[in-house]
């Protein structure tokens, strides 16, 4: 039973008698913060009552020290999260059933426990002796844990932390550790270790950051580690029934899954010759929208699904009605993310107005051959040319003729409405494609910032071979990825080499060790080996440097270069030891281009000497046909303390009220750089599209880039619109939400973004 205190005056305040002991613990936590415990003490009696226990003074204690936070004394969530720290340490001991001591326990003696109960993987008794065991125990340093804020600390220990009989039975240093282990396992014996400490000590302070499924499924028994998937309905039963198996498989396993449907005949098409039987794409996005909630992630959030659509669909309309609120509710899909799929051709109708043509791709499919969602480029406009005479001489069926800006005007509505759909910028997305000898990238994932080549599978009909039934299957590729973010807000310039080596080598190594849900990505994964390191806290890196964001994007193309080099040095040294990705041959790498641009490009435009790079790759490949791609980070950003991805930050000082209560979120350097924060409802946001032109310059996939248009700075759908014509002129690849906050009003459309893309 919880002992209760007595509270008693002291000089006109309220105390505990037990204050000598909180103000022991209160002094501890504040070691090196630039706070006066004095002050606490003195506001605490405020919030004291009689028969409090000592669980509800330590959270008094909290909750006063959370109220105390702010811009000029940021400090006070630190010490709040070192105070729930002592709760959380005794909590798992407790959990354990191991006394209390405050310190972590033998690492050694916590992974046989944990192997034992199922909770670690077998593969660390079977790859490490106890003798590696407890030398790498003493790689583990408690003290990373104090720097953790209390947002952080908080979402770190609820979602990240493993359970055992519903109760949270690890702590962090020995996740990070233990996935230092895992990644590093099949490293050769002369090196493993010290590379084990490595990589441990680069997650342990936050200077890398990994996506959601690495950090919580690699510990577990037959994790899949990867976060990104991209597959496409073919317009065939089989295929149809396949591909929602896939999205089930991919949500079930953690990961966030992009669909282009673009193939799937229009609502009224022919079935067997038969005008007006088919359903359309409709009735498939509500299927899918069922199968992610279905298939929640262990529990802990519905699956998520970006389902796309190109541009010239005959079903676009129907497709931009699914998640507003009027019309047909049967005809609604409110649980997924709308991504329209947009060409250069297209672009160009709307920025001049001209008309726009909607088909049915199984009439163009049957009647002429073309495959239009596998078309880009000049190869597309041919066929659309095409096309388009075939409807002046009455030739087309099933088309539509609409004003191309009229319908991105349609687009735009919607974004205000919901944030959604996002834009995929396809031609600019396929020019950088390395792999086009293998095939075409048709959409983007859910983050819209990682992408490869995507084929789906053609299926058979079931037939018995003896006693078996089966199917005849020419497999797809469904795109893989694995993702890490480097965490700027923590980088001095002189770490990105070696941060960038063990980051790409973190994510290549995933690829060996990880359990893919799908066949089709194991297939992507050993054939591609994709991968995409990002960035996080660009914001808290140029506020640093006293760079304001909105001038800063001389400096992001600086940063962007040093970060591709480096990212790619590392894949190609990855090749030397390990071998080229097994699809190299023929691939734009192959051809002698980095990042699809011949070695001039880079004399004209670096200011690297990228030459020996050239050289490296000639002679050994590379490792990965992809290697960068910055996601969004918006809850991982918060467990490392610094701002999300490469985007300006939204306030430099705000409340959040969520499952652990009221919770101040400041950005690292706010004391003494508040000047240099610039929120983004206060940018033009022209400015962040330069800046992560410019960064795209240098990223061989993609960047998740938000926009957020703040109404009451007089901004009109001309200045949306206008912003995102910049962007596909200034080669962005895709924009992600597009957010605003209506007028006389702080409130955003919103969306929760993906987990799985978060690190």
């Amino acid at each position: 039973m919880a002992k209760r205190y007595r509270v008693i005056k002291r000089n006109g305040e309220s105390a505990p008698l037990e204050i000598a002991k909180i103000r022991k613990v209160i002094q501890w936590a504040a070691e090196g913060l630039d706070i006066n415990p004095i002050k606490l003490e003195s506001s605490l009696g405020l919030h004291f009552r009689n028969n409090m226990t000592t669980g509800e003074i330590h959270e008094t204690v909290i909750e006063t020290s959370l109220r105390l936070t702010s811009i000029e004394e940021p400090d006070w969530r630190i010490l709040a999260a070192r105070l729930k720290l002592v709760d959380f340490y005794k909590r798992v001991h407790i959990a354990r059933g191991i006394p209390y001591e405050y310190r972590y326990p033998s690492y050694c003696a916590t992974v046989k426990n944990f192997v034992d109960k199922g909770i670690y993987s077998p593969v660390l008794l079977e790859k490490y002796s106890d003798k590696e065991l407890h030398k790498a125990g003493q790689f583990l340093k408690q003290e990373y844990d104090y720097d953790y804020d209390y947002a952080g600390i908080s979402l770190l220990i609820k979602r990240y932390m493993l359970e055992y009989d519903n109760q949270v039975i690890e702590m962090p240093q020995e996740a990070l550790l233990t996935i230092a282990l895992l990644i590093e396992q099949n490293q050769p014996s002369s090196v493993r270790l010290q590379r084990v400490r490595d990589t441990y000590t680069m997650l342990a302070r936050r200077k890398i950051s990994l996506a959601t499924p690495i950090l919580i499924n690699l510990r577990r028994p037959n994790g899949n580690l990867s976060s990104c998937f991209i597959t496409v309905f073919d317009d065939d039963t089989n295929s149809i029934f396949h591909t929602f198996e896939q999205v089930g498989q991919i949500s079930s396993g953690g990961g966030g899954v992009g669909v282009s449907i673009s193939r799937i005949r229009s609502h009224g098409a022919r079935i067997r010759n038969s005008l007006g039987r088919a359903g359309g794409v409709v009735p498939n996005i509500r299927v899918v929208n069922d199968i992610a909630l279905y298939f929640n992630q262990g529990g802990k959030r519905a699956g998520a699904v970006t389902v796309a659509l190109d541009s010239w669909h005959l079903d676009m309309e129907d497709f931009l009605e699914i998640q507003t609120e009027n019309g047909d509710q049967r005809r609604k899909a409110y649980d997924v993310f709308p991504q329209v799929v947009v060409t250069d051709r297209f672009m160009r109708a709307v920025e001049g107005g001209q008309d726009w043509y909607l088909f049915d791709p199984h009439e163009v499919r049957s009647k002429y051959g073309y495959e239009l969602a596998d078309l880009w480029g000049d190869t597309f406009e041919q066929a659309l040319d095409h096309l388009y005479a075939e409807v002046k001489a009455g030739h087309i069926e099933l088309f539509e003729k609409v004003n191309a800006k009229s319908l991105y005007k349609q687009i735009m509505k919607v974004q205000i409405e919901t944030g959604m759909p996002y834009i995929a910028f396809k031609d600019t997305i396929n020019r950088a494609n390395p792999n086009k000898h293998v095939g075409i990238i048709p959409c983007t994932n859910l983050c819209v910032e990682s992408y490869s080549v995507v084929k789906p599978s053609l299926i058979g009909p079931q037939r018995f071979d003896g006693t078996t039934l089966c199917r005849d299957v020419e497999p797809g590729l469904v795109h893989t990825c694995n993702l890490v973010s480097i965490n700027m807000a923590n980088l001095e310039d002189d770490e990105l080499p070696a941060i960038c080596e063990t980051s790409v080598r973190i994510l290549d190594n995933c690829i060996d060790i990880t359990d893919v849900p799908v066949a089709e990505g194991q297939r992507h994964n050993e054939l591609l080996r994709t991968v995409g390191v990002g960035m996080m806290g660009l914001a808290d890196y140029l506020a640093r440097r006293d760079i304001p964001y909105s001038g800063a994007a001389a400096k992001a193309a600086e940063v962007g270069e040093a970060f591709a080099y480096h990212c790619t040095a590392a894949s190609c040294l990855l090749a030397e030891e390990r071998g080229a990705y097994p699809l190299f041959d023929g691939s734009e790498w192959a051809q002698g281009k980095i990042l699809c641009r011949e070695r001039q490009w880079f004399k004209d435009h670096g200011t690297l000497d990228w030459n020996p790079l050239f050289e490296r790759i000639a002679e050994h490949g590379i490792r990965n046909s992809h290697i960068t791609a910055i996601a969004p980070n918006t809850s991982s950003s918060i467990v490392q303390g610094c701002t999300a991805s490469v985007l300006p930050i939204f306030s430099k000082f705000y409340i959040d009220n969520n499952s652990n209560g009221t919770v101040p979120i400041v950005p690292p350097y706010i004391k003494d750089k508040l000047w240099h924060y610039q929120e983004s409802k206060n940018i033009d946001q022209r400015d962040v599209v330069n800046l992560v032109a410019q960064l795209q310059i240098w990223v061989d996939t993609g960047i998740s880039m938000e926009l957020l248009f703040n109404l009451n700075n007089n901004l009109t759908a001309k200045d949306i619109y206008e912003t995102h014509l910049l962007a596909w002129k200034k080669g962005c690849k895709a924009i992600y939400y597009t957010r605003s906050i209506q007028k006389n009003s702080n409130l955003i459309t919103d969306k929760e973004e993906c987990v799985s893309c978060s690190g």
